[in-house]
C-alpha cells in the first residue's frame, strides 16, 4: 500500500476504473454472443435487433478506449456478414 496522498488516490481511481472497465467489456462481451446467437437462429427481425445492439455497443467501447477500432471494426464485420448470409438464406 502507497504512503504518499497522491499514489494512494492513484490506486483508488485506478481500482474503481478497473471495475468499471471490467464491467463495461462483460457487458459487451454478452452482446456480441447474444448478437451471434441470434444470428445462429432462424428470426432475421430479432437478429437485426441485436446485431445493431452489438455495433452500438461496440462503438461505445471504441470510443471508451476498452478495444481497439479495427477489433471492433472486424467484429461488427463478421456479425454482418453472418446476418446477410441469414438473409439471404430464408
Amino acid at each position: 500500500m502507497p504512503n504518499i496522498k497522491s499514489a494512494i488516490k492513484r490506486t483508488k481511481t485506478s481500482e474503481k476504473r478497473r471495475l468499471r472497465n471490467a464491467s463495461q467489456k462483460s457487458a459487451l462481451r454478452t452482446a456480441v454472443k447474444q448478437a451471434d446467437a441470434a444470428v445462429a437462429g432462424t428470426d432475421v427481425n430479432v437478429a437485426k435487433d441485436a446485431l445493431v445492439l452489438a455495433q452500438k455497443k461496440l462503438d461505445k467501447a471504441v470510443t471508451k478506449g476498452l478495444i481497439h477500432k479495427n477489433a471492433a471494426a472486424r467484429k461488427k464485420s463478421r456479425l454482418a456478414k453472418k446476418l446477410n448470409a441469414l438473409s439471404a438464406q430464408g
